[in-house]
């Protein structure tokens, strides 16, 4: 059984597949960033808005006023933060979209691999002695 496993984990695409899924997480990463440092405060900015993830409803409270999520959830509190799942989207669209680019050059490429036209081949090595043989007899 150890020995199936083996050749199970060693195979071109399980090592591409655990490539894919580690650098999957790393642009995951970046991708946050890029949304929550980088775009959301441009919004907020545009909006007027402080903090774009901060922007949440309090569906049932404790009868006070809370000016974040953090503290309406610690209060205990039940919040529909909206702001967040809106950064949840961009993100998934940020995403989406590298995903689409990637995917349509390596289909452009395989296109161009299919339109590359293959060299004429040679005859074969029976053609080649049926050859040999017209020649020899008409001497």
């Amino acid at each position: 059984m150890l020995k199936e496993f083996k050749a199970f984990a060693v195979k071109g695409n399980m090592v591409d597949m655990a490539v894919g899924i580690i650098i999957g997480g790393a642009f995951g990463t970046i991708v946050k960033s890029l949304v929550d440092d980088v775009i959301m405060p441009i919004i907020s900015g545009i909006f007027t808005l402080p903090d774009f993830s901060n922007l949440f409803l309090v569906l049932k409270g404790t009868g006070e006023s809370f000016t974040s999520v953090d503290a309406a959830r610690e209060a205990g509190a039940a919040v529909l933060a909206y702001g967040s799942f809106i950064n949840a989207i961009i993100a998934f669209l940020i995403v989406a979209w590298a995903l689409f680019m990637v995917v349509k050059g390596i289909n452009k490429l395989k296109q161009e691999e299919e339109a590359t036209p293959e060299a004429p081949k040679g005859p074969t090595e029976v053609e080649l002695l049926a050859e040999i043989r017209d020649t020899l007899k008409q001497r």
